[in-house]
Parts: structure tokens; sequence; C-alpha cells
């Protein structure tokens, strides 16, 4: 699933490609956004992306995907 954060006083959106369903993101989202503290999301080749919830300026979850096709790596 791909998820699209705009962050505030930056010209481009994070985008980070991830194996949560979108039930979880928002949960995590929720809980970063109660606690005042870091959204923390892990992408699919293991990297952690961390952003300050007081520099988030919206979220964007996309459709879940069953299946990649196409010349893609497994």
């Amino acid at each position: 699933m791909e998820i699209t954060i705009g962050v505030q006083n930056l010209p481009r959106e994070l985008s980070v490609d991830t194996d949560l369903t979108a039930d979880q993101v928002a949960e995590t989202l929720k809980k970063a956004l109660a606690d005042g503290g870091v959204l923390e999301l892990t992408d699919t080749r293991g990297r952690r992306v961390l952003v300050p919830t007081t520099t988030i300026g919206y979220v964007e979850v996309g459709p879940e995907e069953t299946r990649r096709v196409g010349f893609g790596s497994l």
C-alpha cells in the first residue's frame, strides 16, 4: 500500500510503500497524533520513516494492492 505524507514547509511529499493495511496505518497515525510525538512507519524494504506529528500537513492512504503485475521484483 502506498502512503503519501504532506509535510509543512516542504515542497515535496513523502511517499512510503508499506505492507500495513489501511486500518493499521490509520491506527498508527491516530496514536502518534494523540501522543504528540512521531509517526513511525516501516516500508517494504525495511527502512523506517519518522515524521514529527507537528509537521504533518496531511496523510493520504492509497488503495490496498493484492498483487503487482509487471516486471518488478518479487
